[in-house]
């Protein structure tokens, strides 16, 4: 073994590199899995609270709520005042419950 890594020391270096990102992502696997889900539902619980309970502008709120990630569907119903948005393959919902109670994620 000692042969191989002296013969081929970049090899070498990006097995060990690459042994080593596997094991962080196995070790990560439960909050890597969760990343998708994040970004639709942190999207859709802002966009509802800059809207509906802060009364800014559509405009506004879709500004605030830009992230780096782009979703891939986004649907504003002022009337039932619940924000629907896709990421990422995931999708997640926020309505406004009150003046007191904000805007809450839904199951």
């Amino acid at each position: 073994m000692s042969g191989f890594i002296r013969r081929r020391p970049l090899s070498s270096l990006l097995l060990i590199l690459l042994i080593a990102l596997l094991g962080w992502i196995w070790h990560e696997r439960v909050a890597l899995w969760a990343f998708p889900d994040i970004i639709s539902a942190y999207t859709a619980k802002e966009y509802c609270s800059c809207r509906y309970v802060m009364n800014n502008d559509a405009e506004y709120c879709h500004g605030y709520v830009k992230q780096w990630l782009p979703a891939s569907g986004f649907t504003d119903d002022p009337a039932g005042k619940r924000v629907s948005v896709s990421g990422m393959g995931r999708s997640n919902s926020a309505v406004w419950i009150g003046e007191r109670q904000g805007c809450r994620l839904e199951p």
